[in-house]
């Protein structure tokens, strides 16, 4: 077990609770700083979080949020990133913060992965980092084994790069270790008790079995069954 684990007696107090503290961390940034960043994950679990910032009380106009990770899909497929994004983060307040677009409709991600690399590059670094884990201990498009993750997670990676893996295997493009980890606050957000065994056991794993790993020693982990 990490010792930086947040249990919450369930899953609407972790909602609140992460949503104020990333709100908080941008805030405290954007008092000395001139823009933020925030890089956050897709899939279902974080949406209420994503309600839940959207009405923060912050200069959205100068937070620039990107994804982890994108499927290399239209706006309009229901496994667009982006478009979940679109319906639960980018309402109200935060309508006005800038979005750095992974899927840039080329014909594959590793055609677009190397412009993406340098747009990256230039918004670096992330000021809050949230992260999801899968059951498998994937994070973003990290999966265990997969081709390529000993390269995306080498400290010389390109800050984007092209990947495939998990259940459906198709097509994405991934932030790498070294974008990651410039993150000056990181969340891991899980829920349901695989997933809180799956962090157990990727404690004791090599980051190419489980690349979650490779975050956690920096990470506060927010956990509600």
């Amino acid at each position: 077990m990490t010792p930086d684990l947040v249990e919450y007696p369930d899953r609407e107090m972790l909602t609140i609770s992460l949503a104020n503290r990333i709100a908080s961390q941008l805030a405290q940034h954007l008092r000395t700083n001139d823009q933020a960043v925030l890089c956050v994950p897709g899939g279902s679990t974080p949406a209420p979080v994503f309600r839940t910032l959207s009405g923060a009380d912050l200069d959205w106009s100068r937070v620039t949020v990107l994804l982890n990770d994108e499927r290399w899909v239209d706006r309009d497929s229901p496994r667009s990133n982006s478009a979940l994004l679109a319906r639960n983060l980018f309402q109200g307040p935060a309508a006005a913060a800038q979005y750095l677009d992974l899927y840039t409709g080329a014909p594959t991600p590793a055609d677009a992965a190397p412009a993406l690399a340098e747009q990256v590059s230039a918004v670096l670094p992330i000021t809050v980092l949230l992260l999801g884990m899968g059951n498998d201990m994937h994070t973003a498009s990290l999966f265990p084994r997969a081709e390529g993750l000993a390269e995306a997670l080498s400290h010389d990676a390109p800050a984007v790069m092209a990947m495939t893996g998990g259940d459906e295997a198709e097509p994405r493009v991934t932030l790498t270790l070294p974008a990651l980890k410039s993150a000056l606050w990181t969340h891991v957000m899980i829920t349901g008790t695989d997933k809180r065994e799956a962090l157990e056991r990727a404690a004791d794993f090599d980051p190419q079995a489980a690349p979650i790993r490779a975050f956690l020693d920096d990470a506060t982990v927010h956990w509600a069954e």
